[in-house]
Parts: structure tokens; C-alpha cells; sequence
């Protein structure tokens, strides 16, 4: 009977949970699922991570390249964050090029890098004028029920903190570069942004890490990034119900605790790789 009703009427099925402070699958409004991070899954990858919110799955493979920097920017590299959503991971996406929301979840990413200062691009120039590493950051959702944007700035964190860039040096004699493979060190990580999503319910309500069903009965979305200091690095609503100040604080207090959460969970994972 409960599944007919969830069925025919979702959102009433929802608000009934909401009304008593839990959610269908028993969650509190607050709570985040169970979380958990692998890093270094994709041996072909110069870092790579794989993230579980839930059900929703996302891995992320960063390779490392060697490029002339821009005539604009003689002393900066470059950091090219790529979204996918392929058909397998929910029958809502198609096969071809990339749709609205894997692109609007690339360009999300894109600003995140930029905002957080997360990696300065002088960090990634070699030779200024001369030579510069390009970081290919492609993220792939593998299985999706919701809250895209939470996995993949944590997927992109992990990946990035699992970098490690080989030494190289230009020889002034033949103007080459000389990379030197057995020498290699980790990336320069200058903040930790993690994203902290809410749904809000019926114009007042605000769920944290909304699944999928979450997501589409939800009157608004808004994503908050922030990072170790506390910072408010960006804050990301497409649309949907407005928010007070007192909601938007709210949400920032919350994201600031998941901050926490997730940098304690990437330095256990770190920790007991380098014990290996």
C-alpha cells in the first residue's frame, strides 16, 4: 500500500516523513548517507579517487601533461575539469555529447577551482614562457542518485591530493625538456574545497544531500563550498525558492561541519595508504 501511495502521490508520500523530522529512508533532514573514498583506483591515471554518496558514484582520473602556456599567461599551467554523465549510470541521461547538466556540473567545477584557490596555475609552470603542466580532470558519474556536485568536488579533492608529477627540467643546450620519472613529487594543494548540497522542500524546508527522487520533488537546490578556514568559497542556486539569510547561514553553518567530516575521511584514507 505505502509503495502504491509513494508511487501515485511522491511528494504528499514525502511530506508525511518531512512532517515528523526523518526522511524515506530514515535519515534525519541533516544527515549526509554513508560516505566512503578510494584513492588511487586507476593505475593509468597520474591520481585518481572514486567516491560513494549513497548510491551516487563518481570517480575522477587527473593525467598530467606538458604544454606551452598561454601568450596571455606565460607563468600559468592549466587544470581542465570534465563532467560525464553517461547512459549507464541513470536511464535520465543519453549517449552522445555532453547534455545541460553535465555541462552546467563541469562549468560548477570549473568555478570551483577558480574561487578556492585550490590549486594556483603559477604552481604549475615550469619554465615561465616556455613550459607548463596541463591537469586533465575528468569526472565520471558511474552511478547517479543525486547530489553530483557533493561526489564530485570530493572526487576532484581526493584525485588531486593523489598527484604526483614527475621532475622536469629544460636543457639549455638543446632547448628539451628532460622529465624525470623516477622523481616525483605531490601536487601543490593550497585549499580544500568540499560542496555541501540541500534540497529545499515546499518553499521553507531544507534537506541536506538530497537523493535523486529528493532532488525532483524539491522546489530549489542550493550547493555551498567552503573550505578549511571556513571560508565561503562559492555558492551555487540554479534557480528554484529563494532563500532567507537566516536559511543561507544555516546552510553554511551545516557545510562548514561537512567540511570537517570530509577532510577527517580523505586524511584516514591518505594515512593508510602511505602506512603501506
Amino acid at each position: 500500500m505505502a509503495a502504491a501511495f509513494r508511487t501515485v502521490e511522491p511528494l504528499e508520500y514525502y511530506r508525511r516523513f518531512l512532517k515528523e523530522n526523518c526522511r524515506p529512508d530514515g535519515r534525519e533532514l541533516g544527515e549526509f548517507r554513508a560516505t566512503t573514498v578510494n584513492i588511487g583506483s586507476i593505475t593509468t591515471a597520474d591520481g585518481s579517487a572514486l567516491v560513494k554518496l549513497g548510491n551516487t558514484t563518481v570517480i575522477c582520473g587527473v593525467k598530467a601533461e606538458l604544454a606551452a602556456p598561454a601568450a596571455d599567461s606565460t607563468n600559468k599551467g592549466y587544470i581542465v575539469p570534465n563532467v560525464e554523465l553517461p547512459s549507464l549510470c541513470s536511464e535520465r541521461f543519453r549517449s552522445g555529447p555532453p547534455g545541460e547538466e553535465a555541462q552546467a556540473a563541469s562549468q560548477f567545477i570549473a568555478d570551483v577551482i577558480e574561487n578556492s584557490q585550490m590549486i594556483v596555475k603559477e604552481d604549475l609552470c615550469i619554465a615561465n614562457g616556455k613550459l607548463a603542466w596541463v591537469l586533465y580532470c575528468d569526472i565520471i558519474c558511474l552511478d547517479y542518485d543525486g547530489n553530483l556536485l557533493d561526489a564530485s568536488v570530493f572526487a576532484l579533492l581526493a584525485a588531486l591530493k593523489n598527484v604526483q608529477l614527475p621532475s622536469v627540467i629544460i636543457n639549455e643546450e638543446t632547448g628539451l625538456s628532460e622529465v624525470n620519472l623516477k622523481q616525483k613529487s605531490p601536487l601543490t594543494i593550497r585549499k580544500h574545497p568540499v560542496a555541501t548540497s540541500f534540497a529545499i522542500f515546499d518553499d521553507a524546508l531544507l534537506i541536506v544531500d538530497p537523493t535523486a527522487e529528493e532532488e525532483d520533488l524539491a522546489t530549489g537546490t542550493v550547493t555551498i563550498v567552503t573550505d578549511e578556514e571556513g571560508r565561503l568559497c562559492s555558492v551555487h542556486k540554479p534557480g528554484g525558492s529563494p532563500l532567507t539569510g537566516a536559511k543561507l547561514q544555516d546552510c553554511i553553518t551545516r557545510a562548514i561541519t561537512r567540511h570537517k567530516e570530509v577532510k577527517k575521511l580523505i586524511d584516514k584514507v591518505i594515512k593508510s595508504i602511505m602506512s603501506k
